[in-house]
């Protein structure tokens, strides 16, 4: 299986810094083709939210290279690359906790996960970037994450300088002709649902240019419609 992707980072109006981190990693192995995407929004209203979200993409790409890759080499099932994310996750934030009792700072940022198989796909999340799955069907999209806010719109689990909270994960497949796409809050805030599914539908997905183009055509309308924060996303077509 082969793969369309495309990424989008943007400042944004109002922000001096892009606290929002992403990455998107493929390499092809003798069981095919292992794709890693993530997006990481750091915490605005604390402090240095741009160290904790490039502190995690940064750990994930060493996971990537130094952990899964061999895992997949070696057959690991899916439960065992579970279980690895999630000490990762406790791990990092072990040491971001470590780091903020040492600078007396409080951070954190969201996570995202998205790692490929041929047609399975797993995905840890904490917080409220999201995940979202095209299916092949026109018009039509489902929110696969759940949000990790309260009523007032503070996050309940992240990774960063605080307790440890369990990633959700969920396993499913993907197939040829579909897509996916993880993005931070700034970017689907001042959109539908229904505009993702009109501008993102896979099928009119043909190339990476175009995936890129309708990216930035989202974003920009968010910024239009009066989006001051950071916005990212990473797209990905599932092709034969």
């Amino acid at each position: 299986m082969n793969y369309l992707t495309s990424v989008y980072w943007e400042r944004g109006k109002a922000a001096k810094v892009n606290q929002d981190s992403v990455v998107l990693l493929q390499v092809l192995t003798a069981r095919g083709r292992v794709l890693m995407a993530a997006v990481c929004d750091g915490m605005g209203g604390l402090a240095q939210g741009e160290y904790a979200s490039g502190y995690v993409t940064q750990r994930l790409q060493e996971w990537f290279y130094e952990w899964l890759l061999r895992a997949v080499r070696k057959k690991k099932p899916y439960w065992i690359v579970r279980r690895s994310l999630e000490r990762l996750a406790y791990h990092m934030q072990e040491q971001l906790t470590r780091y903020g009792s040492q600078e007396r700072v409080r951070m954190g940022t969201t996570m995202t996960v998205l790692v490929i198989l041929q047609k399975t796909y797993l995905l840890c999340h904490l917080g409220d970037s999201r995940a979202y799955l095209f299916p092949k069907k026109k018009g039509r999209t489902v929110c696969v994450t759940k949000d990790h806010v309260t009523g007032e719109n503070q996050l309940t689990k992240c990774v960063g300088s605080f307790g440890f909270l369990k990633p959700d994960f969920r396993l499913g497949a993907l197939r040829e002709g579909e897509g996916m796409l993880l993005c931070s809050d700034g970017f689907r805030r001042f959109v539908e649902e229904a505009e993702l599914a009109e501008v993102l539908c896979p099928e009119r997905m043909t190339d990476e240019s175009q995936i890129g183009r309708r990216l930035r055509e989202i974003g920009g309308a968010c910024m239009r419609r009066g989006e001051r924060d950071n916005l990212s996303a990473v797209y990905v077509k599932m092709e034969r």
